[in-house]
């Protein structure tokens, strides 16, 4: 373990100089650029005949279990931290649309994109029974609120479409989940879930992991007007963290939405009212480089892990019509609909191409298609997952920007 996280600082180090020095990308996609580079190398080599130097890096990767990593370590630290400096007055003022792209859009997308997954793939000559094509479409329609966040900084778009934005990709994890569970249950059982039962895991898992977060937020913003002193606020905030998301998970309740409960709460109501200035540049120096760390380590880790993933006969062509599949099902879910009702949603002209665009993949699919049951169908899910998402992270990610400066939706001085 301790090699294993050695290797992954050291190259995330490594590769955040680079970036900075040369490339000035944003740093995430910076250094999942270079970790995807890396991995082609050693494909290349291993094509050239040096299979030691590809064979130790995979035997490196494959000790890895990414969901595990991800969904148990990673996650709760991130999504604490992006929930952090949202402004909460901001999202209030959006929280029916944001819930409406949120449920609404991930249930249409999903269908979409299971739909026409089975039947692209069909055309293909490739098998993929409905329920893994309907898994797909649960684990990659809900947009990544970690690379979202971090990619919004370099936007400059007004605070409202912005909250927007990351508030839909805040919340429609949980959405995403709950479908992803709810079709796991059915691949394992072989019997569709009712509406009554979907219901119910959609209000202990969503609507409980956020009313828990709500709870232990204010129960520790009630600690922290008792005290004041940076480093016990500091480490009470961190132990929220840790302690939250596995009490969480052992009441079956959704642990990354009470982190973002959390977070919001603590970050509006907390450092408003019961830290001092003080008190509030420690949090925010602490939780931006723990963010920092964090996303780093975490697209290093994507870009490594592409070198393992088997492409099939035909994966190209599948890839490409997939990536598209993936892009219009965003836009008829959720950019469409921005669009025709422009002010029911109350967004500028042209916002709904840049909800499209911006709708970033990332981690969390990955992790959720590693979770399936292994066999050929995983395999394929799980190629096709990582070939959105690095798509989404080096195509979307890096011409966001440019595009909202193209539809005229950049506020000068932002």
């Amino acid at each position: 373990m301790l090699n294993i996280v050695a290797v992954l600082i050291v190259l995330t180090a490594a590769f955040s100089y680079l970036n900075h020095r040369y490339l000035r990308w944003p740093m995430t996609i910076g250094v999942m650029a270079m970790a995807l580079a890396l991995s082609l190398v050693l494909i290349a080599f291993d094509a050239l005949g040096f299979d030691p130097l590809r064979g130790q890096g995979q035997r490196l990767l494959l000790s890895i279990d990414f969901t595990e990593v991800l969904m148990q370590g990673m996650l709760s630290f991130l999504l604490f931290a992006g929930a952090l400096h949202v402004d909460v007055h901001q999202l209030r003022r959006v929280a029916w649309q944001v819930g409406m792209l949120a449920l609404v859009g991930t249930v249409i997308s999903t269908l979409i994109i299971g739909y026409g997954s089975f039947h692209l793939l069909a055309a293909l000559g490739i098998a993929a029974p409905w329920v893994y094509c309907l898994l797909f479409g649960a684990l990659i329609s809900p947009t990544d609120p970690i690379a979202v966040l971090g990619i919004l900084k370099s936007a400059n778009v007004s605070k409202r479409l912005e909250t927007t934005i990351a508030g839909e990709s805040l919340v429609n994890d949980g959405v995403g989940v709950v479908l992803f569970t709810l079709l796991l249950d059915m691949l394992h059982t072989g019997v569709a879930p009712t509406f009554a039962a979907g219901l119910a895991l959609f209000a202990r898992e969503a609507l409980g992991g956020a009313a828990f977060g709500v709870g232990v937020g204010y129960a520790v913003y009630r600690l922290l007007k008792t005290i004041d002193d940076p480093h016990v606020e500091v480490l009470m905030t961190l132990a929220t963290v840790v302690g939250g998301y596995a009490l969480a998970h052992a009441l079956h309740v959704s642990g990354p939405l009470a982190m973002v409960a959390m977070g919001l709460l603590i970050g509006s109501k907390g450092r408003a009212l019961a830290m001092s200035a003080r008190t509030r540049d420690r949090l925010d120096v602490f939780w931006q480089l723990i963010d920092g760390i964090l996303n780093g380590v975490l697209f290093v880790l994507i870009g490594l892990e592409f070198g393992v993933i088997e492409f099939p006969r035909g994966a190209v062509a599948a890839v490409l019509l997939v990536v598209t599949l993936c892009l219009l099902a965003r836009c008829m879910a959720v950019g469409l609909p921005t669009v025709a009702a422009r002010r029911l949603f109350d967004l500028p002209p042209r916002a709904g191409w840049l909800l499209t665009w911006s709708g970033v993949r990332g981690g969390i699919s990955v992790a959720l298609a590693l979770s399936m049951p292994p066999g050929a169908e995983r395999n394929l899910i799980v190629m096709l997952t990582y070939s959105v998402v690095v798509f989404s992270i080096l195509v979307q990610g890096l011409t966001v920007a440019r595009l909202a400066r193209v539809l005229g939706l950049t506020v000068e001085g932002s």
